[in-house]
């Protein structure tokens, strides 16, 4: 069996959750409760390209926020 996230054959979705991380998914997998899709379907490489693009920190952002107060 092949792992599905290495796919290059496979559509995929760039899933964010409420800390603005990001995963890359499967298409054709439900997407997990406190997951919305962001991007996709599309190509394996798309999708990284686009978190690439898009995640720029990989903080959580309740760690962004807590560094703000006390900063």
């Amino acid at each position: 069996m092949t792992n599905p996230f290495e796919n290059d054959d496979t559509q995929y979705l760039v899933l964010t959750n409420h800390e603005t991380q990001h995963s890359l998914w499967p298409a054709d997998l439900e997407v997990p409760a406190g997951w919305e899709t962001q991007h996709g379907p599309d190509e394996r490489t798309a999708c990284l390209a686009y978190i690439e693009e898009n995640w720029r920190d990989m903080r959580p952002a309740s760690l962004i926020a807590d560094m703000a107060k006390s900063g």
